[in-house]
């Protein structure tokens, strides 16, 4: 039994999002990390930062975002395009989940731990528009490559975009401006229904 543990707005969502993606049965277990319950000791035993997601799969307990989306995919996925047949579009799959994480997603989270995820007294506001500033650089570098008319790699939806679309979602959502070709290419990645039910069970399971 594949258990995925969550909150919602938080990358829990692409763990989400991969399941339903490759049609696989799970449980989705929230955390309420609003609350603290990340920090108690049973989830400290399944994370040791007490943070989300966390995928429990048999014996393998597994966290970071990137590492459980991966190993589903390669795992269940063969049918699926997720991770392509060909080891060159799967290592372009790689480069760009790399980058969505390294490059993108960085000054992202830097703006929302800054206006909403650490603790009042350690934020500074003053790092907000240095943060929008590296990311817009880093949007800058993406469309020298990707003009967001087509999928990532291979011409077909694959574990990229789905990192990249939810990564483009995060940065409308802490009010950065997308370029239309990339906002066009984001609303495609969100009109997935697979999403849209990854949406729900998180959602009801929060409820």
């Amino acid at each position: 039994m594949i258990t995925l543990y969550g909150f919602p707005s938080s990358r829990s969502l692409r763990a989400a999002w991969t399941l339903e993606e490759l049609g696989l049965e799970y449980e989705y277990r929230s955390i309420d990390m609003m609350a603290g319950e990340g920090q108690g000791e049973a989830h400290l035993a399944r994370h040791p930062d007490g943070k989300v997601p966390v995928l429990e799969d048999g014996e393998l307990v597994l966290f970071e975002s990137l590492a459980i989306c991966r190993y589903l995919a390669e795992r269940y996925g063969e049918a699926s395009g997720l991770l392509p047949d060909s080891l060159v579009e799967r290592a372009k799959v790689d480069q760009w989940t790399s980058f969505v994480i390294s490059e993108l997603e960085q000054p992202l989270w830097t703006q929302g731990k800054h206006k909403f995820a650490l603790p009042g007294e350690r934020r500074v506001p003053a790092v907000l528009p240095t943060a929008a500033w590296e990311f817009q650089r880093a949007l800058a570098a993406l469309q020298r490559r990707f003009n967001g008319d087509d999928w990532l790699v291979g011409g077909r939806f694959t574990l990229a975009d789905v990192f990249m679309g939810h990564t483009l979602s995060w940065a409308v959502r802490f009010k950065n401006r997308l370029p239309l070709e990339l906002e066009a290419y984001r609303e495609r990645c969100m009109s997935r229904p697979a999403l849209a039910r990854a949406a729900e069970r998180e959602k009801v399971a929060n409820d």
